[in-house]
């Protein structure tokens, strides 16, 4: 059995998980989702937060225990998980990315889009006052959860929340020798449309996983197929 960390995408949370640690739990294994600094329940103002203490923020949960956590890595949490293996590679089991943003050093999570000509940013309101977020749009969620229902779509959308733009513009500063040295796994969603499949394995063929695995599902399968997620997470943590 395992120990699962979930670190949310952009503008979501702790809360999105609760589908499937519940089902994670059934099965044996010890899961929890946190909140970044500045996110979700956690009120940290923007300004006193940054990249760097959201990748700590992981490794803290990392230390909490003995067992070496599994992270899992949700769209933008691909880039924390990513800094927090070359903060504390010793603390960590593996990362798992899901459908996630996977970068090499000094890229951001911007990169990927660009390189494909796609621009989350283009799908967000205007920042908010002081600058320094933006906001998720209805169409954006609606594209995230297109195979979620009515219901968890509106639940979703009443809980993002802004998103920093130090998550998207800060490069990552990663070594072959501490990140390099982590395990990773990439869970691919076939019919995301957010991180489209061939971005998807174009990042991979750029920082290539020991593990791949794939569930047909939109974007967030969090709430559209958290059974499929579950046994994807159990089938890695088994071949780990």
């Amino acid at each position: 059995m395992a120990r699962f960390i979930f670190v949310s995408g952009a503008f979501h949370s702790a809360w999105c998980w609760e589908l499937v640690i519940p089902l994670l739990e059934a099965r044996g294994h010890r899961a929890e989702a946190i909140d970044l600094p500045g996110m979700g329940a956690d009120r940290t103002p923007f300004a006193e937060t940054s990249f760097a203490d959201w990748a700590q923020s992981v490794v803290t949960a990392a230390e909490s225990d003995l067992e070496k956590p599994i992270l899992v890595g949700h769209s933008r949490g691909g880039v924390v998980i990513s800094q927090a293996a070359e903060l504390a590679p010793d603390k960590l089991r593996m990362n798992v990315y899901l459908a996630a943003l996977l970068v090499g050093d000094g890229k951001t999570a911007l990169d990927p889009q660009e390189r494909q000509g796609i621009d989350i940013s283009q799908m967000a309101q205007p920042n908010t006052p002081d600058g320094l977020a933006m906001f998720a749009t209805p169409e954006l969620t609606a594209v995230a959860y297109e195979n979620s229902s009515a219901e968890l779509l509106a639940r979703a959308h009443s809980h993002v929340t802004p998103e920093p733009a130090f998550a998207l513009t800060t490069p990552l500063s990663l070594s072959a020798e501490r990140y390099g040295s982590v395990k990773r796994a990439y869970l691919e969603c076939l019919q995301d449309k957010v991180v489209p499949l061939d971005v998807q394995r174009s990042m991979q063929a750029l920082e290539p996983c020991q593990l791949v695995r794939s569930i047909d599902t939109d974007h967030c399968p969090n709430y559209s197929a958290p059974e499929l997620v579950t046994e994807a997470l159990d089938d890695i943590a088994g071949a780990a």
